[in-house]
């Protein structure tokens, strides 16, 4: 082989012409967007700073000191205090772990749910696509905000502990967020499961869920990265939505939806800004980030994207 790689270089004069992957080609369009890799940027910032930052605060979650409640920005204070006078830069750190993390496993759940009943859907059609489909049109049809609210409700009526409420919140979002991703699965199995290589693995003999998990579900992975990059974003939403209205991460565990609840009159709202700039500009800057970077992956990973 080095001897036939040796004579091409001779023949053409220069290095052999060598293909390139799908995956290199996908890293190579990412790169080019901009936009993307700041996104990129901006959202390993956000985790470095809320999962490694408060190791090196001073300051301790519980800390409490009415001496220096609602203190404003300050070189001891960078981002002020709250009316319990404590650091609203810790509270937010320790926010963006809460937040994140929910937005995160949500999302594997959702995965994990959406990629599996779309892959059977598509793969065995007739009445189990026909089941499967109908029940996604049901959850379609449910408004998922208001769901989690009077979920949220129905966890505080029978006084869920905040700890265990966090993963109660993380199983609700993703259990209420497959279809979307079950529908785009299903379509990618129809058109892969009348390739060749499909009728291989009939040849081969293969059991039904060697070929769904092994052959047919790798295939739709750069529709299941995109769709699972956004739906971070859209968990992240939910659950702010949730804490603010008291309804999903309660005090004293910290959200950037609950911290925002803070300012929950018009003295603070107006007077003490630092109060819920900090956590509602930590939503927005990551939600803008992930779907940068998500529009970024799909213009990366669409094959009609390649020249």
């Amino acid at each position: 082989m080095a001897t036939e790689i040796a004579t091409m270089k001779k023949n053409t004069g220069g290095p052999a012409m060598t293909s390139e992957s799908p995956w290199r080609m996908a890293v190579r369009r990412f790169n080019r967007n901009k936009l993307a890799l700041g996104g990129l940027i901006i959202l390993v910032l956000m985790f470095l700073i809320c999962f490694l930052g408060p190791f090196f605060s001073p300051y301790n979650l519980y800390d409490y000191s009415l001496v220096d409640k609602n203190l404003p920005p300050s070189p001891k204070h960078w981002f002020g205090t709250d009316k319990l006078g404590r650091d609203i830069l810790l509270r937010v750190m320790l926010a963006g772990r809460i937040s994140l993390l929910v937005g995160i496993v949500a999302t594997v759940i959702t995965v994990v749910i959406g990629g599996t009943l779309g892959a059977l859907a598509g793969f065995y059609r007739k009445s189990v696509d026909t089941i499967i489909m109908r029940i996604a049109d049901i959850f379609l049809s449910l408004p998922t905000l208001p769901i989690l609210i009077i979920l949220g409700a129905v966890m505080s009526d029978l006084k869920v502990s905040p700890g265990s409420r966090i993963y109660f919140l993380m199983f609700i979002i993703g259990a209420l967020s497959w279809t979307t991703l079950a529908r785009l699965v299903r379509g990618q199995i129809l058109t892969l499961r009348e390739q060749e290589f499909m009728l291989a693995t009939e040849a081969l003999g293969l059991k039904d869920r060697r070929k769904i998990f092994r052959h047919l579900l790798p295939n739709t992975v750069p529709i299941i990265i995109v769709t699972a990059t956004l739906s971070v974003a859209s968990a992240i939403l939910y659950e702010s939505s949730m804490s603010f209205l008291g309804l999903g991460v309660v005090p004293p565990t910290p959200s950037w939806g609950n911290l925002i609840a803070d300012a929950n009159n018009l003295i603070d709202f107006r007077k003490r800004p630092w109060l819920w700039i900090p956590p509602g500009m930590c939503i927005l800057i990551t939600t803008v980030a992930i779907n940068l970077i998500g529009d970024g992956l799909r213009d990366a990973l669409d094959p009609k994207m390649k020249r």
